[in-house]
């Protein structure tokens, strides 16, 4: 058994190493695709004619491998049907079974993450933010590995829960480095509830259900995480920002931080759309409405409402500021729409082409504050392209795993740093007991923790201990079968280590 378990995670191990590039072609927009595999991005096309909801995923050499976003033929001719959605291979054409993918015409409706463990298997999650009859959260599944590596969709829809969801599907990966989260909120609820699924090689886990922070109940409801992982925003179009810890081992919010409260009608702000900046210290917001502000914030702040510093601004309907997403170049891009009073903007006509929507604007330094920031209004040209409010909503694929973490169960099955610190574990299958000793410890109080596979934590204990050694034992009768990890914290010690059972 325990030469089965180092063969599984030995699997495993290639798909940290080797994780690259995963993110470095994005599609969205009219046509719009941008390539940052060279020292510069380049323009480049897509098939998507996309308001908003888009994703993309490439193999670990920045090669791109499909796309999703929505079909809007079908929503020109027959209006919203609600299930719209397309799967487009590398070739730009609608992959085999890619087509009636549940999704509408919002922003941050689907999320491709690759299926844990496999090379070829890959989650379209998507959602259906406008829909009365066909509501909820949905998957479908692609293998890349069919016809001959364009790919087709193997199930399509499968549906989650049957509630509606509200405009702001995201993912971050698991401290582990494999797996992944899938945070959502309802809309039809005012609620401070967030759900989360678990994506494992076991599959999607049952739904976990957090209450935390301030309620809302309205539909852009959009969830941003931190480079690093360790921080989430809420921002919601009725003026609600809002900061929470995160923790990707647990997949647990905590210490919520209003910066602005949710506003009743008539609202005085409509936030649109954030970004953290690569150290996570600063956050971009974009505002929409009559007056449309791209704005810096401080986070390091005492005050951070008092640290906004508005870096550009329109008064004008014509463009509005859209979706700001940090690119694998580390600057910061935003979209602009271009609306000229007349007609509907969605798809544009041809004749709808102007400096507004055919350039990104560009943050060169998006860790510096206020106009050092060097933000470049319509300075990415999309090569005859377009763009409208979205960008990809593609995650970070490459954060790598928490290393020396209780959730680190991955990427070796040894620590030498543990080893040297003095932790022993030994588990006893007769007694279904496990021992731990440590010795040699700097410190007067303790925290145990046990954690599973999954990261979740299923034994946990605090006190004092007489200097410089540690003993316990614990019954792990009817725990389950795998390995788990013991992660002892004396003052500013911490040591880790693995046991089995079998």
């Amino acid at each position: 058994m325990k030469n089965r378990i180092l063969i599984l995670l030995l699997t495993f191990l290639p798909f940290f190493v080797i994780a690259q590039k995963r993110g470095n072609v994005w599609t969205f927009g009219h046509q719009a695709a941008i390539d940052f595999n060279g020292t510069v991005p380049v323009n480049d096309s897509s098939a998507l004619i996309s308001r908003g909801s888009c994703a993309s995923i490439c193999d670990t050499n920045g090669q791109l491998l499909f796309y999703s976003g929505y079909d809007d033929d079908i929503y020109s001719i027959l209006g919203p049907p609600f299930q719209n959605g397309e799967i487009f291979n590398s070739q730009h054409n609608t992959m085999e079974n890619g087509d009636s993918i549940v999704m509408a015409a919002w922003y941050y409706e689907t999320v491709i993450i690759p299926f844990p463990g496999s090379d070829s298997l890959y989650y379209v999650f998507s959602t259906n933010v406008s829909g009365n009859s066909i509501k909820g959260i949905f998957y479908s599944i692609v293998d890349i590995s069919l016809n001959n590596g364009l790919g087709g969709v193997i199930q399509k829809n499968v549906q989650l829960q049957n509630f509606k969801c509200t405009d702001g599907l995201t993912a971050i990966k698991h401290g582990n480095g494999r797996d992944w989260w899938v945070f959502f909120k309802r809309w039809d609820q005012n609620t401070n509830s967030y759900y989360k699924y678990l994506i494992s090689p076991l599959g999607v886990s049952n739904v976990i259900i957090q209450n935390i922070g301030a309620s809302t109940a309205n539909g852009f409801a959009k969830m941003k995480f931190s480079p690093n992982g360790d921080k989430m925003a809420l921002i919601t179009l009725t003026g609600l920002f809002e900061l929470l810890d995160f923790d990707r081992c647990t997949g647990l919010l905590s210490n919520p931080q209003i910066v602005f409260p949710e506003q009743s009608f008539p609202y005085t702000h409509y936030f649109w759309d954030g970004q953290f900046s690569p150290s996570g210290n600063l956050f971009y917001m974009t505002t929409s409405w009559d007056t449309s502000r791209f704005i810096q914030f401080d986070l390091q702040a005492a005050n951070i409402p008092l640290s906004a510093d508005t870096i550009w601004q329109t008064n004008t309907i014509t463009n509005q500021f859209g979706q700001v997403k940090l690119a694998p170049d580390n600057k910061i891009y935003l979209t602009t729409w271009y609306n000229n009073g007349m007609q509907y903007n969605f798809p544009y006509a041809d004749t709808m082409t102007n400096v507004f929507n055919s350039y990104l604007s560009v943050v060169n330094e998006p860790d510096s504050a206020g106009a050092a920031c060097d933000f470049q209004p319509y300075s990415f040209y999309l090569g005859g392209k377009r763009t409208y409010l979205g960008l990809p909503n593609n995650p970070d694929y490459d954060l790598p795993a928490l290393v020396g973490s209780p959730c680190d169960t991955l990427t070796s099955l040894n620590s030498a740093a543990t080893a040297a610190a003095g932790l022993y574990v030994y588990y006893s299958p007769q007694w279904q007991t496990a021992f731990i000793n440590a010795d040699k410890l700097s410190g007067t109080t303790y925290r145990l923790s046990v954690y599973d596979l999954m990261g979740k934590e299923v034994f946990s204990e605090s006190g004092k201990i007489t200097p410089h050694y540690f003993t316990k034992n614990f019954n792990c009768g009817g725990w389950a079968k795998g390995i788990y990890v013991v992660s002892l914290e004396c003052d500013s010690e911490k040591l880790v280590k693995k046991f089995v059972i079998e």
